[in-house]
Parts: C-alpha cells; sequence; structure tokens
C-alpha cells in the first residue's frame, strides 16, 4: 500500500516548491488551504536573523509592506512566527522579474518599457508619500504578473522617514552598485526620494537599451562613472525619452528632476493612466515587535495585516 506524501504546512498554508534563494531566506510557493489562493512565503531562520543582528532590518521590511498599500507593490497578507523560523506571507506574483525578461528577450519596445516606467513611478511616488524610500530599486526587485502588472518587491533595504536625521537626510550608504545614486556614495547624507528616483533613471535606461549606463568591472571605475553621470544614450532612443533620461540621471541631486515633474514630462505622460486603488489610512505597525517576542499571545490582528505566533 502506498503511503500519501505528507505536505509540510504553516498555520493555514500548505508549503510548495522553492521560488528562490537567497542568502539570508528562502522563497517557498504556497497555498491557502482555507481559499484556495496561492501565495509566495519568505522563510528566515530566527537564529540566523539574531546572529547577523537582521532584527530591526526584518522589522523595517514587515512594517513598511504593512505601509504600502499599492497595485504595484507586492502585497504582504500575514506574518508568522516559531521558535526557530520567520515566515512572511506575501501576494503571488506570477510573471517572474523584470531582469529576467530583459535578460531573455533584449531591450523593450518603447511603449512597452514605457508602460512599466510609468507603473514603477506611480508605486514610487506612493511610497514615499508614505515615508518610504525603497533604496534598492532594479530590475531583479520589479516583478510582472500573469497580465503584465509590475510589482514591485524586497524593501529589506528601505528606509522610513523616522530615520531621517536632523539636517533631513539619510546617511547609510546601501543599494546594488549600478543603480545607486552619486550621492549616496560620497557619504555626506542624502534625499532618500532623488536617491529613489536616480535608480528610476537607471532601470529605464536598462528597458530601453537592454544594458546599463554605468559597468565597470573595477568599483572606483564604475563609481567614478556614476559620480561624473559618465553614460550615453544609444542611437535608436527617441528624443523625448533621452531628454528624460538625461534629466533624472543627473548627478546633482539639487537639480535632479522630481517626480511631480516626471508626471508632468511629455515622453511620460503618452498612455499615461494614473493608478486608481483605495488607499488606506492610519496603519499600526506597532505589532511588528511580536515576531521577535517569546510571548504566549497567539494572535495579533491590525487592519488586514495578521501577525501570529505559532
Amino acid at each position: 500500500m502506498k503511503v500519501p506524501a505528507t505536505r509540510t504546512r504553516v498555520g493555514r498554508y500548505e508549503i510548495g516548491k522553492t521560488l528562490g534563494e537567497g542568502s539570508f531566506a528562502k522563497v517557498k510557493y504556497a497555498r491557502n488551504s482555507d481559499t484556495g489562493d496561492s501565495v509566495a512565503i519568505k522563510v528566515l531562520d530566527r537564529d540566523h536573523v539574531l546572529k547577523h543582528k537582521m532584527v530591526e532590518q526584518i522589522k523595517r521590511e514587515i512594517s513598511t509592506m504593512k505601509l504600502i498599500k499599492h497595485p504595484n507593490v507586492v502585497t504582504i497578507f500575514e506574518v508568522m512566527a516559531s521558535k526557530t523560523k520567520i515566515y512572511i506571507v506575501v501576494e503571488f506574483v506570477d510573471g517572474g522579474e523584470l531582469f529576467d525578461r530583459i535578460a531573455k528577450n533584449g531591450r523593450l519596445k518603447e511603449d512597452e518599457a514605457r508602460r512599466y516606467f510609468q507603473q514603477l513611478i506611480n508605486a514610487v511616488d506612493y511610497c514615499h508619500s508614505r515615508g518610504v524610500y525603497h533604496r534598492d530599486l532594479k530590475p531583479e526587485n520589479l516583478l510582472l504578473d500573469s497580465y503584465g502588472v509590475l510589482k514591485i518587491s524586497d524593501f529589506g533595504l528601505s528606509a522610513l522617514s523616522q530615520q531621517v536625521r536632523e539636517d533631513g537626510l539619510l546617511h547609510t550608504a546601501c543599494g546594488t552598485p549600478n543603480y545607486v545614486a552619486p550621492e549616496v556614495l560620497n557619504n555626506k547624507g542624502y534625499d532618500g526620494a532623488s536617491a529613489d528616483i536616480w535608480s528610476c533613471g537607471v532601470i529605464l535606461f536598462v528597458l530601453l537599451a537592454g544594458y546599463l549606463p554605468f559597468d565597470e568591472v573595477n568599483l572606483l571605475a564604475l563609481y567614478k562613472k556614476i559620480c561624473k553621470a559618465d553614460f550615453s544614450c544609444p542611437s535608436w532612443l527617441s528624443p523625448g525619452a533621452k531628454k528624460l533620461i538625461n534629466r533624472i540621471l543627473d548627478p546633482n541631486p539639487a537639480t535632479r528632476i522630481t517626480i511631480p515633474e516626471i508626471l508632468e514630462d511629455g515622453w511620460f505622460k503618452k498612455g499615461y493612466k494614473p493608478t486608481c486603488f483605495e488607499q488606506e489610512e492610519d496603519v499600526n505597525v506597532d505589532d511588528v515587535d511580536a515576531v521577535f517576542n517569546n510571548s504566549e499571545v497567539r494572535h495579533f490582528i491590525h487592519l488586514r495585516v495578521s501577525i501570529s505566533l505559532i
């Protein structure tokens, strides 16, 4: 008699295949046994998080995702914790990374690139309005669903407005070298919104060109190019696209184009449809600490996201 295969369960979720794996976490496909809906679960080893002093980073990631409820941002549903694991349950986005799309097919046509860029700017604008700065925007962190809707993911390096110092600037250098703004590299403090806009400009360049505007094997040489904005647009870009990219990849954050100005740009506005959604107010993030407490309390429910200890 064949013994039926046992399925791993976490709370109400049946765990399936591994979707991705990084240095600190695995992302698993899972199915909500109550609703049948597909989700993705980020699984972190609790001891690993404590050992590498990642508690604040994980708390910030969870808090950030709770604050951001936008159609172009991956939705967080639930956070669970056991004695050994932390499980972050998020929306399952089935179309893969935008990076893979470019790596497989090369550069995008201008209309398609513009459509993704419009969605990216919509989401980033909303994040900034909630006091959230992503700080690691790149095609690998942009997912696509089966309808071609772009979703920003991975807020592990994000900053909240509370982290801004008295000078009004952020001071932690982070991000992926090819996409990081010049002012982040000079260690004198930077505006999180302006730095995110620079990264969006690099993404737009990659979508339209199929390669990076700044790319050197030697990091010092790469940083020099970034700080001088030493790049040139390929000949096949339209004048409007070139003009916008040049205004975004301005090495001086004081004169760099802002999101309100991007929204008024002629190239950007072509076929533009602002994202319509129901905004949530007064999101409570006080319960995030519960993930790291050995409390006997079983459930913490605030708005649409619950944090439970299992």
